[in-house]
């Protein structure tokens, strides 16, 4: 079924109907094709329900919905996972951006760090932030989450230290951090509703003096296996393992 998101005004619980707005209404009509009685998901990205509609009605400028039943969150994580990304080369931020949406991550804030070879002006940061947040929406939409996402401006490495030492849970993926062992315990101890830090370094990692610094602010390093893994891939393998551990099971142990 498909997934759109509205702003909170467009939602009349009372009244039971909701309007769509903007660019979804071509694509519902044009696109999708849908027809009156067919059934959609709508969220306001805030208060975590869902709410079941079927159109009722196109005019020109919006969707007219039949609100059906009100559905409580069932697919958000207990935890709200930042993820700190050092920018990567090429396209690869759209690649993390989309999967760790579908992985459930709560915020993405891209940082500069020492190794990183890309490097954005103002006119470039603001046109990739637009262009990451739509990747975001559209991978919200896909997954079926109950909020989008928000991509942050860049932050310098100091700045994200900073901003991640106030959260409780900090972690920071190290190849000489020591063995699983630490790294387990550390995901064993993760209680629901703890804001989680993820901090992920660019294709060269990070400077010794980087992870002095985050660990100065407790932030913990940890290790991701005996493997060399690239920028994409270590992201994608902590919020995996945090999916695993807060829904329910712990990180399993290393073979």
């Amino acid at each position: 079924m498909y997934q759109f998101f509205v702003e909170p005004g467009q939602i009349n619980v009372p009244g039971r109907s909701v309007v769509i707005l903007g660019r979804d209404v071509n694509h519902i009509k044009n696109v999708l094709r849908m027809k009156i009685g067919e059934e959609l998901n709508v969220s306001n990205g805030q208060d975590g329900r869902e709410y079941r509609c079927a159109v009722a009605a196109f005019e020109e400028d919006r969707v007219l919905c039949e609100l059906r039943f009100v559905k409580e969150d069932n697919v958000e994580l207990p935890s709200r996972i930042y993820l700190f990304q050092a920018l990567p080369k090429a396209d690869k931020m759209e690649l993390i951006i989309q999967k760790a949406v579908e992985l459930g991550v709560y915020r993405v804030i891209p940082v500069e760090a020492k190794r990183c070879v890309v490097k954005l002006d103002e006119r470039k940061t603001a046109s990739r932030l637009a262009r990451w947040q739509g990747i975001a929406e559209a991978a919200a939409k896909q997954s079926k989450r109950a909020i989008v996402p928000e991509i942050e401006p860049v932050l310098p490495f100091a700045q994200a230290v900073e901003r991640a030492s106030r959260m409780p849970v900090r972690l920071i993926p190290y190849e000489l951090a020591e063995g699983m062992g630490r790294t387990r315990e550390l995901f064993e101890a993760l209680k629901p509703g703890e804001d989680i830090a993820v901090f992920i370094g660019p294709e060269g990692g990070f400077e010794t003096s980087e992870i002095e610094l985050a660990m100065e602010k407790g932030i913990e390093p940890i290790t991701l296996g005996r493997r060399i893994l690239r920028t994409e891939t270590a992201g994608m393998t902590v919020l995996s393992w945090l999916v695993y551990r807060l829904e329910g099971v712990c990180v399993p142990e290393e073979v």
